[in-house]
């Protein structure tokens, strides 16, 4: 009998424990780079930016490795973010420096728009997923995931839709940051229908085009019917074994959100909000080769986008370093193309590691893309 009372007790405990803290690192009387150095032999790239007859928006880059080359997605749209006219471009690459004339990857909807959803590949198929929004005039913003796959990075198969492992469609849209937990089994998140509702989902299948299966987490009230407190989500491994997902928080805390799992992604506890300053803007999270587990973000504590840093744990525990990419003031470029909710700073910050170095993409001002390219050697713990 006594066995049952021990295990709710360490269910208990787990649901009670902080997924992680963070030392005091930012100095928030210096607005401009938070009181960071910035990480020896990192280097910012420009993939694209426009001229005055290109498309002025584009947010939401992704970058991915496949068959010796680097990837990167975005969305873009002629002005405005949102816009009917909202369709995904891409890139490639060779060294990470020179980059192709981008190509359109998907066209302008006549029943809505399509933005970037990130990458995946099992090494002999490149999978490109699609966060589609069709025009309802329901008042809810919601949508499905497509997929494109490659086996060359220049010819697409036809669009097709993410499975579940019921064999039903996914009824929501893909958060850009699928990577493998050391099972190797797939974890994101998708924000499900109704509205947009951030849910962990996991599968087995290496190519991560079908057998979806939503994990189990509770959510924080949320003050909005149309979409979860949590939302846009990123996820890293404790030296225990454990996964932390970090969220965004929609109630302007400008903290970050947690939550934590012991399964390898099928429940998921509560979460909470953690001591990790945020902007209240999407981020990315991952471990390095050698399990320290990092956070990339906007750390301003209020709505502002820069600075952009990183912030590292040797053990997924205890965050007890961080360092400037990018910096305010001279080192952000101005905005020089006005449009509906364009903003300054670095926006969305998604990331990967590819042989020894960890590449950074976003968006700066809404309209440039870039990446900042960082040797792995400088994080690594020491």
């Amino acid at each position: 009998m006594l066995l049952p009372f021990l295990l709710l007790a360490v269910l208990l405990g787990q649901q009670r424990e902080v997924p992680f803290e963070v030392d005091s690192l930012f100095d928030f009387r210096q607005p401009l780079t938070l009181g960071l150095h910035p990480v020896e032999g990192a280097g910012t790239i420009t993939i694209f930016s426009p001229g005055k007859n290109d498309s002025k928006y584009n947010h939401g880059v992704v970058v991915f490795p496949f068959k010796g080359m680097l990837y990167a997605q975005w969305q873009t749209s002629a002005v405005d973010e949102d816009a009917c006219d909202t369709h995904v471009m891409y890139s490639r690459s060779t060294d990470g420096k020179r980059w192709s004339t981008p190509k359109a990857m998907t066209t302008a909807r006549e029943d809505g728009m399509t933005t970037s959803g990130g990458w995946w590949s099992d090494g002999d198929t490149l999978v490109a997923y699609l966060s589609v929004w069709p025009a309802t005039g329901s008042g809810l913003k919601e949508g499905w995931t497509d997929y494109l796959t490659s086996i060359d990075g220049e010819h697409w198969e036809r669009p097709k839709r993410v499975i579940l492992r019921n064999g039903e469609h996914v009824p929501g849209i893909i958060e850009q940051d699928v990577h493998s937990s050391g099972s190797g089994r797939l974890i994101t998140a998708f924000h499900v229908q109704p509205g947009l509702t951030a849910t962990p989902f996991y599968t087995d299948d290496p190519l991560g085009i079908s057998g979806w299966i939503a994990g189990v987490m509770n959510h924080l009230p949320a003050a909005s019917k149309r979409m979860s407190r949590e939302i846009e989500p990123s996820w890293f491994s404790r030296s225990d074994g454990a996964l932390v997902m970090v969220f965004r928080d929609q109630q302007s805390t400008f903290r970050q959100l947690a939550s934590v799992s012991w399964d390898d992604g099928a429940t998921w506890t509560t979460p909470q909000v953690v001591a990790m300053p945020d902007s209240r803007a999407k981020q990315c999270a991952g471990n390095l080769p050698d399990g320290s587990a990092y956070m990339v973000n906007n750390p301003s504590g209020s709505s502002v986008r820069f600075p952009l840093v990183i912030t590292l744990s040797r053990d997924g525990f205890l965050f007890d370093r961080a360092y400037l990419l990018r910096s305010g003031g001279k080192d952000l470029q101005p905005m020089r193309f006005k449009g509906v909710h364009k903003r300054e700073g670095y926006s969305y910050p998604k990331s990967v590691v590819v042989g020894d170095y960890l590449y950074v993409s976003y968006a700066t001002n809404k309209e440039d893309v870039e990446i900042t390219k960082i040797p792995v050697a400088q994080l690594m713990s020491r």
